[in-house]
């Protein structure tokens, strides 16, 4: 049933400015990051022939270091003191790097013999998640501090993911691009020059966001005294409320993880026998369609949230996603293969929901953490909830190379076995569905409710409000 909603107070509110800013510079992880997720395979595995348990390991170790490297930068960036703010600066550092991290791994010598190539991703894919997290960590902390209001920061969120979407419009066209005669028919070659021009635009965005936003929580982090990182570290999981919902989404992020590119192979043989050119118009409809009910989630999710609230929002989205993932049972069909839009957007939409919300709960829990220990430290619960699920999905993504290799794919093969095609479906269509079953009961039990959010906001203000008023008294 939908319940009683506080209403914003002017000064929570975040200017249209600001949001549409904050939105683009979500557009930068969420399309660097995902177009290496979706891309690293396609051109080297199909591509170049390389390994696929290879690259399941020369994937992983990177986001290894990725992980650990997160809680350092979130910290550093809480316990920063620069003129220009704790975030910022990490933005305009970060922002630069990536677009030449990004660009640097899709150029790889065709050269090369295939250690050799190996050896390249290994490279240029660690140095891509070192500098990610240098933006990405202040980026999302930013979000974190921007209101203090359980609403606004739900629509903060909307906008960075409904703008963040439209780049997204753009990866699903990559691969089909890349396969048009303009390149000779060279899809490695499209990928490198494709990716190019995308790393200057994401650049450009990084700028947007450093720019235009505003830190929240600036002079009230510059008078509270530094933490060491492994006190701050404790704190985290010390949270109750935090540990329930980043077990949740871990568990929903390593089900996908597991079968990570499977639906490409499933696509390319099953569905079109190999037809890489016919596959990827599919893949890049599909890619679209993805990211327009992605767009067009951020209504519903606002919608949702506000009026049952946001705990009752990412229950429904896990709902779908396990639906829609259920639905490829009889969508995956060669004889009429654009079935498969019906679980894009059903999974489409339960990601976009969950996983649009899950950064405005951290920000609710990082107001409790200031009710229960005096300090503001969006960057470390931040970083460490990618720290969990970086960790989850480096382990994932090796033992997907190793559930590849048995279902009996062949790399760079043009075609697969009927055994072989048959077990990338039961593990891609079953697996995640098990594991978010897991999920669903971890959020059910999820306790920060709206009424407590506010409880929460009042209790701080009040205790700021003392804490100016003393000087005062006391003079």
């Amino acid at each position: 049933m939908p319940h009683q909603n506080h209403v914003t107070a002017p000064e929570d509110r975040i200017p249209v400015s600001q949001k549409i800013a904050y939105g683009m510079g979500a557009v930068v992880t969420i399309v660097a990051v995902n177009s290496v997720m979706q891309l690293t395979n396609l051109v080297y595995i199909v591509g170049l022939g390389v390994s696929a348990i290879w690259i399941g390991w020369a994937s992983a170790f990177p986001r290894l270091w990725d992980a650990v490297i997160d809680p350092f930068i979130g910290n550093m960036s809480d316990n920063s003191r620069s003129r220009f703010g704790r975030r910022i600066p990490f933005l305009i550092a970060g922002g630069l790097l990536i677009g030449i991290a990004f660009a640097m791994l899709w150029m790889v010598p065709r050269d090369w013999s295939k250690e050799w190539m190996f050896g390249y991703f290994v490279v240029t894919s660690l140095f891509f998640y070192t500098v990610v997290p240098v933006y990405a960590i202040p980026q999302g902390a930013l979000g974190m501090e921007m209101t203090s209001d359980y609403h606004e920061k739900t629509n903060l969120f909307a906008y960075a993911s409904f703008i963040g979407n439209i780049g997204a419009l753009t990866l699903p066209w990559v691969y089909y691009l890349a396969n048009r005669p303009f390149f000779g028919g060279d899809t490695v070659n499209g990928i490198k020059w494709i990716c190019l021009g995308m790393a200057v635009i994401l650049t450009g965005a990084a700028m947007w966001c450093a720019l235009v936003c505003k830190e929240g929580k600036l002079h009230q982090a510059r008078a509270q005294a530094r933490v060491p990182i492994v006190e701050s570290f404790k704190t985290t999981y010390r949270n109750g409320t935090f540990v329930r919902l980043v077990s949740a989404f871990v568990l929903l992020i390593v089900a996908f993880q597991l079968v990570m590119g499977f639906n490409n192979y499933i696509t390319i043989f099953y569905l079109y026998g190999g037809n890489t050119s016919a596959a990827s118009s599919l893949m890049a409809y599909n890619g679209t369609l993805w990211a327009v009910t992605g767009l067009l989630g951020a209504f519903p999710m606002a919608w949702l949230s506000k009026r049952y609230g946001k705990r009752f929002t990412v229950i429904f989205a896990l709902a779908l996603i396990i639906g829609g993932n259920l639905s490829k049972i009889i969508c995956y069909n060669p004889a009429l293969p654009y079935l498969t839009m019906i679980p894009t957007v059903c999974l489409s939409l339960g990601m976009v929901i969950g996983f649009s919300l899950v950064n405005a709960m951290i920000a609710d829990i990082c107001d409790e953490d200031e009710l229960a220990t005096g300090i503001r430290r969006e960057g470390i619960y931040f970083a460490v909830y990618n720290w969990w699920w970086k960790v989850a999905v480096s382990i994932a993504t090796v033992l997907s190379g190793y559930l590849q290799r048995l279902t009996g794919f062949a790399e760079g093969a043009h075609t697969q076995s009927d055994a072989t095609l048959f077990w990338l479906r039961a593990w891609e269509i079953g697996l995640p569905p098990a594991l978010c079953l897991f999920s669903v009961w971890l959020v059910f039990k999820y306790p920060l409710t709206e009424a407590r959010a506010y409880e929460i906001k009042g209790l701080l203000k009040a205790r700021q409000t003392a804490a100016a008023a003393t000087p005062a008294s006391a003079a």
